[in-house]
């Protein structure tokens, strides 16, 4: 056995130990991978303003959209413990933290999954034999609940997990049957969903507990969930089976460890205790006694648990890139901070600073699991420093605000102006739960409907163009699969020379449709003037990925030469690359095309793409190694540039930085790219990646040194070197010129650069020098 505790013995159950055994039992005993936490900002999912699950980053896998070529699509056994933060969006948990001893906006979900391999009667031993003999928790304080059916939807119950549960020992009144609210998982409005059955924890024992399961109880408590992808839930609400079932579990680690431990509240833990402990030394109170409701006299055990759950957010987030800032994830992050300082400064009387010199508490308590706490320590406290600073400066400007309202309202009066909230939500900064907050100490609350229809009035809802596109379903992708249409081959995207005069040749594509999409639904035909997706056996045309846009151009049909197919976006779904095409005249499963790239287009996408590396690389000849890309984005007209700085950079800075890229431009270095085994790749020193899932093998582009002469150190020569699938220059001196158009901090210790190159370049010296000959 992995485990020697007893619930006798707390001490045994350290946080650590509990995450290390859950990993150590799927991986030694049932030959489970282990996968590292991603980062809580999503990879590629605009769906999401965080990580909320655990399941987030394997969404390609049952999408059926992983990349062939990544190790992901090698998965079929995984586990991990994945950093996640429920805050804003569907997820919320944000104005509950702090009420009560169990809601955290920042948790970490432990997880197994089963991507068709096996299925429910193993998921369900293994759980139990975690719990029952690894953890020793006595199986009569727990109690199974399972799927009841869903006449509405025509789905029946669950009898296969309910007889698995009975076969392992479970009692049948320890095992109740739940409907759809409790016991049905869906990933979202559409997409993989299924039963699920759950395991609940008395934390009372000797006694029948079963009414309280799901009753909302303190004292009996959900811990697991095991979630059956059998369906998927379709645009028209309807359920489809999947091709391929799955199992998706998910145990919160702050909820377990409180159970190993001995415990009532996730607070009393050893995740959260050192913290309190360091609360209490910075601040102005007495020691955290952990009342809730009327007998939490002034909020002070509240303040506790916000500023502990808080301050955990800001140091998981800011170490993931996340940083508070006017939109999005970095708009709920601020707002994360400024309660938090609100708390401490006011209700604790902690002086200004103490949030921050909380940061290595939380690092110590989660560093082994995730060591980058510790290496941006100092970053973290920085930010969080001048983000209270700020918000210090307006809180005083709003208290003042709001007392003088208050001189003004009748005596009797129970609601506040809802235009004078507002104004302290729009003008200072001020989120609307902590406006709620501060008029609840008063007696008093604000309109809410009329302060959401506010809210409303003031966002615009922005829609993307890639929301109008045509996605391939996770069952066409199936379709495809078991149909074994061959991925396309797409390497004819860098099929493109150097002629003697100086000009780009691409050579030309001939290829077949293999698959036509159109209404959700493969077809053999679609006629003139449906919009479609068309997936071809080979392309030339680079699909969107890696910061860089799509190609544009057309194909024309064999024996129709007059007529136009124009390619209006170029998407990658599960190995196949998908045209987004309004057909000009009918277009046939196996017809032949000739593909034709907009060629200016491509062009100007290389042309930034490699000025993008090169930029980086003059950005770490300045600053030093410490700069981390932090994102970008490559079009025609210009390339922009997120990175990790303290500060701005100043004028002299960033003309030191066009000298050196002018100077790489002016020798005309030769740019290489090579794939290459995505291990051996990492062995090249000085390497820049980025958190992207990397395909295997792995294109590899250096400016000025062979990749070949890249590892082992054969080359002195420090170079621009990374690993990229985008299409580039062959040499750099087709870059033409360089020049930054703007660099402005996003947020504390984020920067943007804005470029753009050749003609444009030109153009801007000009228009720069003609008016300092102006001046």
């Amino acid at each position: 056995m992995f485990g020697i505790f007893s619930l006798n013995s707390p001490s045994n159950f350290s946080s650590n130990r509990v995450r290390r055994t859950f990993t150590d039992f799927f991986h030694e005993l049932y030959q489970h991978i282990i996968v590292p936490s991603s980062p809580v900002r999503p990879r590629g999912d605009p769906s999401l303003l965080f990580v909320n699950a655990g399941m987030n980053q394997f969404k390609p896998i049952f999408l059926g959209a992983a990349d062939p070529r990544s190790e992901m699509a090698t998965y079929r056994r995984v586990v991990n413990s994945q950093k996640c933060v429920r805050a804003g969006g569907k997820h919320n948990d944000l104005e509950d933290v702090g009420r009560d001893v169990y809601h955290h906006t920042f948790f970490e979900m432990l997880g197994n999954w089963s991507f068709g391999d096996y299925f429910k009667e193993e998921a369900c031993i293994m759980a139990w034999r975690l719990l029952t003999e690894e953890y020793r928790i006595p199986p009569e304080r727990l109690y199974v609940s399972y799927f009841a059916g869903d006449a509405t939807s025509g789905l029946p119950a669950d009898e296969e997990t309910r007889h698995i549960w009975l076969s392992l020992g479970v009692p049948s009144d320890h095992l109740l049957p739940f409907g759809m609210k409790d016991n049905f998982w869906e990933m979202g409005e559409i997409g993989p969903c299924g039963p699920c059955t759950e395991i609940h924890y008395d934390h009372i024992g000797g006694r029948n507990a079963a009414s309280l399961v799901n009753a909302d109880s303190p004292d009996v408590v959900e811990i697991w969930n095991l979630v059956f992808m059998q369906y998927n839930r379709e645009a028209d609400h309807s359920l489809r089976s999947l091709p391929q079932f799955s199992v998706d579990t998910g145990m919160g680690l702050e909820r377990l460890v409180t159970v190993l431990q001995g415990q009532r509240s996730n607070y009393d833990t050893d995740l959260f205790t050192p913290l309190l402990s360091a609360i209490q030394q910075r601040s102005n109170c007495p020691e955290y006694r952990g009342r809730t409701g009327e007998a939490d006299v002034g909020k002070v055990d509240m303040a506790y648990r916000v500023v502990a759950d808080h301050v955990r957010t800001l140091s998981v987030c800011i170490a993931d890139g996340v940083y508070p800032g006017m939109s999005g994830a970095e708009l709920v992050l601020r707002r994360i901070l400024r309660r938090a300082v609100r708390f401490s400064t006011e209700v604790l009387q902690a002086p200004e600073g103490a949030l921050a010199s909380l940061v290595p508490t939380v690092a110590h308590i989660l560093g082994d699991a995730y060591p980058e706490l510790h290496k941006e320590s100092d970053r973290i406290m920085d930010i969080i420093n001048e983000n209270e600073a700020q918000f210090l400066s307006s809180l005083k400007q709003g208290r003042r605000v709001i007392d003088r309202t208050l001189q003004r309202l009748e005596n009797n009066a129970t609601l506040f102006p809802v235009p004078v909230a507002w104004s302290l939500h729009r003008n200072l900064g001020f989120p609307l739960d902590l406006i709620g907050l501060m008029l609840e100490e008063q007696g008093l609350s604000v309109d809410q409907r009329a302060l959401d229809s506010k809210t409303i009035f003031g966002c615009q809802v922005q829609t993307s163009v890639g929301d109008t596109l045509v996605h391939l379903d996770l069952h066409s992708l199936a379709q495809l699969q078991s149909g074994e249409v061959p991925h396309t081959d797409d390497s004819p995207k860098y099929h493109y020379s150097l002629a003697q005069d100086g000009k780009y040749v691409f050579q030309p594509c001939h290829a077949t449709v293999q698959a036509l999409y159109c209404g959700q639904t493969l077809v053999s035909e679609v006629a003139g003037g449906q919009r479609c997706g068309v997936v071809l056996d080979r392309t030339c045309f680079y699909a969107e990925q890696g910061g860089q846009s799509h190609d544009q151009g057309y194909f024309i049909r064999d024996g129709l030469p007059d007529v136009l197919y124009p390619v209006e976006a170029v998407q990658l779904a599960g190995g196949y690359v998908v045209h987004q095409v309004t057909a000009a005249e009918v277009l046939r499963k196996g017809d032949q095309v000739q593909l034709y790239l907009d060629e200016p287009q491509r062009l100007a996408c290389m042309v930034k793409h490699t000025a993008t590396h090169v930029l980086n690389f003059a950005l770490r000849q300045l600053l030093g190694s410490s700069v981390e890309q932090r994102g970008s984005h490559v079009a025609a007209d210009r390339l922009r540039f997120d990175f990790s700085v303290k500060g701005s950079l100043s004028i002299p800075q960033l003309q030191e930085i066009e000298r050196s890229i002018h100077n790489i431009i002016t020798e005309n270095n030769a740019v290489y790219m090579e794939e290459v085994p995505l291990a051996r790749a990492k062995d090249i020193p000085g390497l820049r990646t980025v958190d992207e899932v990397y395909p295997d093998p792995v294109r590899v582009v250096s400016v000025a040194v062979p990749v070949a002469d890249l590892y082992d150190s054969q080359t002195d020569r420090w170079t621009s070197v990374e690993l990229c699938c985008g299409t580039h220059l062959l040499t750099t001196g087709e870059i033409g010129d360089l020049v930054i158009i703007s660099e402005r901090q996003m947020v504390k210790g984020i920067s943007r650069i804005v470029a753009v190159t050749g003609d444009d370049a030109r153009e801007v010296c000009y228009i720069k020098a003609r008016r300092h000959k102006t001046k």
